[in-house]
């Protein structure tokens, strides 16, 4: 073992260590604090709990959903403690927001804004869907507004609002599916590393990156995109009242500006932040100072995630470590609704 591994090792033995010790003290002390106050010991289990409940405000209010960075799986999502934006994508945090918001009923609609090339197919669609569902259920609108981007993915879920801003500089559109594969045989072959696939069936080991793709496989990987790329073009036709075969035709992949979408009836106004929100207020039957919420992240990640990324932080990563995390992105042999 290299002497950075060990003193990392050690590292987090110690950090731990130190946890289990506080850990046992804090268990004291909450057991001393249970004989006066139960209040208490309610109000630290809540901070250590992962548990994500909502405080929505008393009076009428638009809800805020912030579609920005790549749309991915929870497990992808944002950390308080990484380097990302602190509104990037949540996917169960969003799924359960508009669970919730259906019930309130001080909730008067749901402002979607996006920032995003998109992501994955199977979030993007399980949010829509959602979306949908609050609008069957509740009957309150839904709006969009576009940033700098709104391509694919995030383009997908909008398609979920009864109206859709832009700003000027907006680029949206990227209609299509995308599945990427890597394919290292020929480095395998330079470093002398083989992989060896024990199957059943000529195509289970279809994607492998130790093997090129035959024919057969190919055609039935692009079956799957096909399919995908189909959903998406009978979700956008619903959405902007357009007819399929219309939509064919702008979804050939490409990116659109703001204008160009506007012209093409992708999407519905240009206008600039401020002016776009008070709008959107208005048609909610909202005052332009009227609360718009957005969810507070605070309570989604609880002392151990904290404990956890550090300690995994203090670990350096080795070649190969880093190596297979490249290789196991989630975008690798995933179908993709992204720029």
């Amino acid at each position: 073992m290299k002497f950075k591994q060990f003193l990392a090792v050690l590292a987090a033995t110690v950090l731990f260590a130190v946890t289990g010790y506080l850990g046992v003290q804090s268990a004291s002390s909450l057991n001393a604090a249970a004989m006066n106050s139960m209040e208490g010991v309610s109000g630290l289990a809540d901070f250590f709990s992962n548990e994500v409940s909502f405080e929505f405000p008393s009076e009428p209010f638009l809800a805020e959903l912030d579609i920005v960075g790549d749309i991915a799986p929870s497990g992808s999502a944002v950390s308080p403690y990484a380097a990302v934006p602190a509104n990037a994508y949540d996917h169960t945090l969003y799924m359960n927001l508009v669970d919730a918001l259906i019930d309130d009923p001080d909730n008067r609609g749901i402002l979607l804004y996006v920032n995003s090339p998109g992501g994955t197919v199977y979030e993007s669609d399980e949010l829509y869907l959602k979306l949908m569902e609050y609008r069957d259920a509740t009957q309150r609108p839904i709006y969009a507004y576009f940033t700098s981007e709104a391509c694919s993915g995030g383009y997908y879920i909008s398609m979920a609002a009864n109206e859709i801003y832009a700003n000027r500089n907006a680029w949206t559109g990227s209609i299509g599916v995308i599945m990427s594969l890597l394919n290292y045989q020929g480095l395998s072959e330079k470093i002398g590393v083989t992989s060896v696939d024990i199957t059943a069936g000529r195509n289970k080991a279809m994607g492998s990156a130790w093997e090129t793709l035959t024919d057969e496989q190919r055609d039935i990987l692009q079956s799957l995109v096909d399919e995908s790329y189909e959903q998406f073009v009978g979700i956008v036709a619903a959405g902007r009242n357009l007819d399929p075969g219309r939509v064919r035709d702008l979804a050939d992949g490409r990116i659109y500006s703001a204008q160009q979408a506007l012209e093409r009836g992708l999407i519905d106004y240009i206008a600039g932040e401020e002016e776009a929100f008070d709008a959107i207020l208005e048609k909610c039957g909202l005052a332009s100072d009227a609360e718009i919420y957005v969810p507070d992240r605070a309570g989604v990640f609880s002392v151990m995630d904290f404990l956890w990324s550090r300690a995994n932080l203090a670990r350096p990563k080795s070649e190969l470590e880093l190596f297979r995390d490249m290789v196991s992105d989630y975008r690798n042999g995933a179908i993709l609704y992204h720029a």
